[in-house]
């Protein structure tokens, strides 16, 4: 069962929690927004649902409060960043203000980041660089913990959900924003399904040996079984990608035996954000954007569609419907917010 909760009254609670754990104002606000944006998007995967992780990984000392993005390499166009295990959401902030300057003074920007702790919604980064009129490719690893993912053709994890992510500033409307997971969901979309108790669509799991399946239990709480990578062959090609370019290019970390002793979230980035006024005619640019995503919307619906989408509208379709009618939270997951706010000496306000 769920809950409808005023985003507001949400994204002022999780930021009473993370002042509490050691936060700093800014820090514990950031943070909380992120995640409440993520809930709005209808991503509650990367929601409010993360709070219990991190206060724990904040706890035992694996997160690291107050730290910032540093520059470790600097070559103009390229900077290889270090997260320091700080919140991912202010690193990647940081990160992306940086490669924004970057890419503005140079008309590109390479941005290797390591050793940030989760850095959520990966579509928040994508959407910063739009908002400056600027075109970004976002490949990122997944380290920390047991990986989540079979490669194809295997049946034990062997990789993370390492997200892909690109975004296309769009003139007079909002941006395109591709933002995925290479499994075929995100691993949070399997621990909401549980909390509700409901089963996944076939084709997304496999237990320990191996057998289709469609019982989230099989990875929440333990991950006994593994994801399947979306696609196939395909999936997995790009997920073995994401952790090559992000991982082993930024030194951040690859998966591999001995890379996962560690219950935490951490990931690695790489970031190219483009100027497209660097590459031609800006408004020739934008005209051809804006054909080719006129022409395929204007494709006659297939039999049950109801609109043919492009990236990105989704989301806002679901941030408009739950900024007006509160997000749905499991109950499952108020109660664990519930025991954090006791346990830290936050009241609950709902």
């Amino acid at each position: 069962m769920t809950r409808r909760i005023e985003a507001p009254a949400l994204t002022e609670f999780v930021t009473a929690l993370f002042r509490a754990v050691g936060c700093a104002g800014a820090e514990a606000a950031t943070i909380a927004h992120h995640l409440v944006a993520a809930n709005l998007m209808g991503h509650d995967s990367h929601g409010v649902g993360l709070v219990t992780e991190y206060v724990r990984s904040i706890r035992a000392g694996r997160f690291q409060v107050g730290r910032h993005a540093r520059v470790v390499t600097d070559r103009g166009p390229i900077l290889v960043i270090d997260g320091q295990r700080g919140a991912g959401q202010i690193i990647g902030t940081e990160a992306m203000d940086l490669a924004i300057a970057r890419a503005r003074a140079h008309g590109v920007a390479v941005v290797a980041l390591r050793q940030s702790h989760h850095l959520g919604r990966i579509g928040a980064y994508a959407e910063q660089c739009a908002e400056a009129g600027l075109v970004s490719l976002h490949a990122v690893n997944v380290i920390g913990h047991r990986p989540l993912v079979a490669p194809f053709g295997g049946r034990d994890v062997r990789l993370g959900t390492n997200p892909f992510c690109a975004g296309v500033p769009c003139p007079g409307q909002p941006p395109l924003i591709l933002d995925m997971a290479t499994s075929c969901i995100a691993y949070g979309k399997l621990r909401v399904a549980f909390y509700e108790g409901r089963r996944v669509e076939p084709g997304v799991l496999i237990d320990r040996d191996g057998r289709p399946t469609d019982d989230p239990a099989v990875m929440v709480p333990d991950a006994i079984g593994a994801l399947l990578p979306f696609g196939g062959h395909k999936g997995y090609g790009l997920g073995l990608l994401c952790d090559i370019l992000a991982g082993a290019l930024s030194e951040g970390g690859t998966n591999h035996a001995g890379a996962f002793d560690d219950d935490m979230i951490i990931n690695n980035m790489l970031s190219i954000v483009l100027d497209p006024a660097a590459l031609g005619d800006s408004t020739a640019i934008a005209d051809h954007v804006e054909r080719v995503i006129d022409w395929v919307k204007a494709s006659p619906l297939a039999p049950g569609s109801k609109a043919v989408l492009i990236a990105g509208e989704p989301e806002r379709a679901r941030r408009a419907e739950r900024l007006a009618h509160g997000i749905p939270i499991a109950e499952r997951t108020l109660d664990e917010l519930a025991e954090v706010a006791r346990s830290l000496g936050v009241a609950t306000p709902f």
